[in-house]
Order: structure tokens, then C-alpha cells, then sequence
């Protein structure tokens, strides 16, 4: 089984990716993470020298790679990664389940402003701008968030809650 998680920054695709993949004996993937070792530079560093452009192509090329792998995998993407080039057509047509963790702009939020310092896009901005900015993001990128093939609310939801209704879901 293969299962891409996509959705926004903070919405707990890599927290639950990480369980799930555990629970399943599968391979854990964070796309990102998959990238910087690869191009050998944090995705800060990427976005800093060579510009979006260029990343958002090498993350279509990675995004192909994995998809072709075998063996099962859980996939955490980056918040933008469905809204750029052909992605959400190649993990539609993939043999991988894709699965929306949706989360109320509120709650995105709340978590964002927890940690903030580890998000470069937020990073520099006042928390009373966050939610603007959450909230036109959001707008933007829903429509492929929502072809995904699973949807699954997170919001007021415990983990635990969250991984078993995902369990469900998958069966």
C-alpha cells in the first residue's frame, strides 16, 4: 500500500504520517526532507539560491521518483506540492491512496503560531497577519486539496481519534 498525506503546513501530515507508517511497518517519507538530502541543502537553502522555480521542478521530478518505488510508502508532502505543475494528476493516477488532512483555518493557526520559527513562510510575519495569510493560502490551494481521494478533519480530534478514523477509512 502507498498513501500520500497533503494538505497545509501544520495540518499534521508528518505527525500523522510518522504513526501510521509505524502502524503499517511502512517507510516514512517526508518530501522535503526527501529533497534536502538529495540536493544536499535545507529547502530554505533551495528557495535562498536557485529560487522557487527551480525547486518546484526538482519536487515534480522527486515527487515521480517515489511514486515509482514498489514497496509501500507513507508520503507526507509540503503544503504547495499538489498546486504545482502535474502533481495532483500523477498522484491520482498513481497506485498510492491520496488523503486531504483538512484542518480549520483556526486550528492551522493556533499551530502555526506555536512554531512559527520553523516555518520560513510565516517566519517574518506579526501573528495577527497569519490568519490572513492562512486563510488566502488556503483558498488558493483548496481546490487541489480537495481531489485528493480521502478527506479527514482533523480539528478537535485527538491522535489517537484521528489515526483510527484513517484506519477506517483505508479499509
Amino acid at each position: 500500500m502507498q498513501i500520500i498525506l497533503l494538505g497545509y503546513m501544520a495540518s499534521g501530515k508528518s505527525t500523522i504520517g510518522k504513526q501510521v507508517s509505524k502502524k503499517l511497518c511502512m517507510n516514512f517519507i517526508d518530501l522535503d526532507d526527501y529533497i534536502s538530502e538529495r540536493e544536499n541543502m535545507s529547502v530554505s537553502e533551495i528557495f535562498k539560491i536557485k529560487g522557487e522555480i527551480y525547486f518546484r521542478r526538482i519536487e515534480n521530478t522527486y515527487l515521480q521518483e517515489i511514486l515509482s518505488f514498489e514497496e509501500g510508502f507513507v508520503l507526507s508532502l509540503g503544503g504547495g506540492t499538489p498546486c504545482y505543475a502535474n502533481n495532483m494528476e500523477l498522484i491520482n493516477s498513481s497506485k498510492a491512496k491520496s488523503i486531504y488532512i483538512k484542518a480549520s483555518i483556526k486550528t492551522l493557526v493556533t499551530r502555526i503560531i506555536e512554531e512559527k520559527s520553523k516555518r520560513p513562510l510565516v517566519a517574518n510575519l506579526e501573528n495577527e497577519k497569519i490568519t490572513e495569510f492562512v486563510a488566502k493560502h488556503l483558498f488558493e490551494r483548496r481546490f487541489f486539496y480537495e481531489q485528493a481521494s480521502i478527506t479527514l478533519n482533523t480539528d478537535n480530534k485527538t491522535l489517537d481519534e484521528i489515526l483510527l478514523e484513517l484506519e477506517n477509512k483505508l479499509d
